[in-house]
C-alpha cells in the first residue's frame, strides 16, 4: 500500500540525508549517492548498517522524523527524549513519548533528564543542556549520528533572527543538513507536512506550550513577523529564506576552504601566524583564518567583534594592542607575527598551547 504523500515526503527526506552521510560519521561513508545508496536502500550490511539516534520531543516534527527513520534506516534506530524539567509533569510526558517511540519500532528509547542553567537566557540554556545530553548519547553508541527534526520553517526563522541581529554569512547560512554528529534531514520539508504525516500515521502529537509563548523571540517571529512578510510579499517567504541560507552556505564553504589552506601556509611550527602576509588576503578569508587560528589556540565563544579586533592588528597595524579575549587570552604582534598568550596570572604570562591548523567552521 502506497504511503500518503506527506509520509512519503518525510521518508524521502530522511533517506536522502542518510545517503549523503559524510565520511567519519560512525563509519566511513562516501558522500556520493552511488556509494551509499545500496547500503541504505537495501540494508545489505557494510557501513550503511551503523546505528543512528533520533532526538524526539513528542512534537510533530520529531515524531514524523522518528517514524520515517525507523522505516528507511537499515541499522539500529535509538531514540532519546530529553526531559528539561521546566514544566510540571515533564517526566511523565517524556516517558509517554518514549513508549510511543517504542511502538513505532525503535531499537531503544531512553529518557534523559537534564539540568538547565541560565547562561545566555532560557532558550540558549535549554539548548545547551539538550545538545550536551544528545552528544553523550552519540558517544555511547560509537559516535552515532543524531537526527534532529528542524524543518524548512525553522531554517527560515533562523535566517530572519540572524538578519535582525546583524549576523554574518556564517550565521545567515542557517543550519546545515550534516554537521557531525548532527543531521537535519527535514530542512527541505515544511512544518505543515510533518503534522500531516503524523495525522496520516495516527500519531498523537504533543504541542509544547513554549512554542506559543510570546516571551521568546522565535515565537514572535513565527506568529507575528513571518505572517506579515508573507502577506506583504505575496507568499513564499519561508522557502525564499531557506534558499538564501543554502546559497550563503555554499559561499561560506568556498571561503572557508580557502581560509583553511591559508591557515596551514601561514602558521609556523610554534603556532604563531604571519600577519604581514595575511594582511594581503581578502577580508572575508582573512577573518576566517583568524577565527580558526584563535580557536586552535584555545579561544572559545568568539564574537565578530573579537575577531575584528584581532584583524585590526593585521590589516591596520599602528602599534595598537588587542583587548583580552574570552578565557584570559591575549593576542600580541611581534616582528610581524601574531601570538596568543595567556592573560596575566601572578604578574606573569605563559604561552598558550600552540595555535595550528584547524577545521574552518
Amino acid at each position: 500500500m502506497r504511503a500518503p504523500e506527506p509520509v512519503a515526503e518525510v521518508r524521502r527526506a530522511v533517506r536522502e540525508a542518510l545517503e549523503a552521510r559524510p565520511e567519519g560519521t560512525n563509519g566511513a561513508f562516501a558522500a556520493s549517492e552511488a556509494a551509499t545508496a545500496p547500503f541504505v536502500r537495501h540494508g545489505s550490511g557494510g557501513e550503511g548498517g551503523d546505528a543512528v539516534i533520533v532526538a524526539c520531543s513528542g512534537g510533530a516534527d520529531s515524531l514524523a522524523l522518528a517514524a520515517a527513520t525507523v522505516h528507511v534506516a537499515p541499522g539500529e534506530v535509538h531514540a532519546v527524549v530529553v526531559d528539561h524539567r521546566l514544566q510540571d509533569g515533564s517526566a511523565e510526558r517524556a516517558q509517554r513519548v518514549a513508549e510511543q517511540l517504542r511502538g513505532l519500532g525503535v531499537t531503544s528509547a531512553e529518557v534523559v533528564a537534564v539540568g538547565v542553567g541560565t547562561a545566555g537566557g532560557p532558550e540558549a540554556a535549554a539548548r545547551s543542556a539538550r545538545y550536551a545530553a544528545l552528544r553523550t548519547a552519540s558517544g555511547a553508541h560509537g559516535g552515532a549520528p543524531v537526527l534532529l527534526g528542524h524543518t524548512l520553517d525553522d531554517q527560515a526563522e533562523t535566517v530572519l533572527l540572524g538578519l535582525g541581529r546583524g549576523s554574518g554569512a556564517r550565521s545567515l547560512a542557517g543550519m546545515a543538513c550534516w554537521d557531525p554528529p548532527w543531521c537535519r534531514p527535514l530542512l527541505g520539508v515544511r512544518r505543515a507536512t510533518t503534522r500531516a504525516a503524523c495525522a496520516a500515521l495516527g500519531l498523537a502529537v504533543w504541542d509544547d506550550p513554549h512554542n506559543a509563548d510570546p516571551r521568546y523571540a522565535r515565537v514572535r517571529l513565527r506568529h507575528e513577523v513571518l505572517p506579515v512578510l508573507e502577506d506583504a510579499l505575496g507568499g513564499g517567504v519561508a522557502p525564499a529564506l531557506a534558499r538564501t541560507a543554502a546559497q550563503l552556505a555554499d559561499d561560506d564553504a568556498a571561503l572557508s576552504a580557502l581560509a583553511e589552506g591559508r591557515l596551514e601556509v601561514l602558521t609556523d611550527a610554534d603556532g604563531s601566524l604571519d600577519a604581514v602576509v595575511l594582511a594581503g588576503d581578502p577580508p572575508a578569508v582573512r577573518r576566517r583564518v583568524l577565527r580558526a587560528w584563535l580557536t586552535a589556540a584555545g579561544a572559545r565563544e568568539l564574537s565578530d567583534a573579537h575577531v575584528r579586533a584581532v584583524d585590526s592588528v593585521v590589516a591596520q597595524w599602528r602599534g595598537q594592542g588587542v583587548p583580552p579575549l574570552p578565557g584570559e587570552l591575549v593576542v600580541v604582534r611581534d616582528r610581524g607575527r601574531l601570538r596568543v598568550l595567556v592573560g596575566p596570572r601572578n604578574d606573569q604570562r605563559a604561552p598558550a598551547r600552540p595555535a595550528g591548523p584547524s577545521p574552518i567552521r
